[in-house]
């Protein structure tokens, strides 16, 4: 049963990360991602690590993919529908594409994985506490602001000038 959810997760990702990068419409593009987002925290879940899925939900789906709808809404006329979708390079970029994934797929199959089961520490709930607030609290805090200026900074650009 598990496989079967997993091949559907995988399914949802893969055939909506392909949309991302087929898409004429940046905003479908943009939808297009949050439905991979959201098959990834799926297969987070599957994985049992449900910390991952609520970070990839809130991080990724809830702060970054509204970023850029905002981005893109007050951004308009960004991309004209009416452009080529491919331009003249797609045939090297796609062979170039093609030369990665067969480099990785060898890589992967080919090199001894150690798989291991660990021991949990009793304490790793708080540890991970600890580490958010005294080790990761201040960076986080700078990428906020670096992404509240940035929308700022795109509501200044895209405003009607008068």
């Amino acid at each position: 049963m598990q496989s079967v959810i997993f091949a559907i997760l995988a399914g949802i990702t893969l055939g909506s990360a392909l949309m991302v990068v087929t898409s004429r419409n940046l905003l479908h593009s943009t939808l297009w991602l949050i439905a991979a987002f959201f098959g990834i925290a799926g297969i987070f879940i599957l994985l049992q690590a449900e910390f991952l899925a609520v970070v990839q939900v809130l991080v990724y789906i809830g702060a970054i993919a509204m970023l850029i709808i905002f981005a893109i809404m007050l951004t308009r006329r960004i991309m004209d529908p009416q452009q080529p979708r491919f331009n003249s390079q797609w045939g090297l970029v796609g062979g170039f594409t093609a030369l990665l994934f067969v480099g990785l797929a060898a890589v992967v199959t080919r090199v001894a994985w150690p798989v291991a089961a660990g021991e949990i520490p009793a304490d790793a709930i708080a540890q991970l506490g600890a580490d958010f607030v005294g080790v990761y609290a201040v960076p986080f805090e700078i990428a906020s602001v670096l992404l509240v200026v940035a929308m700022i900074g795109a509501i200044i650009i895209a405003r009607e000038r008068e």
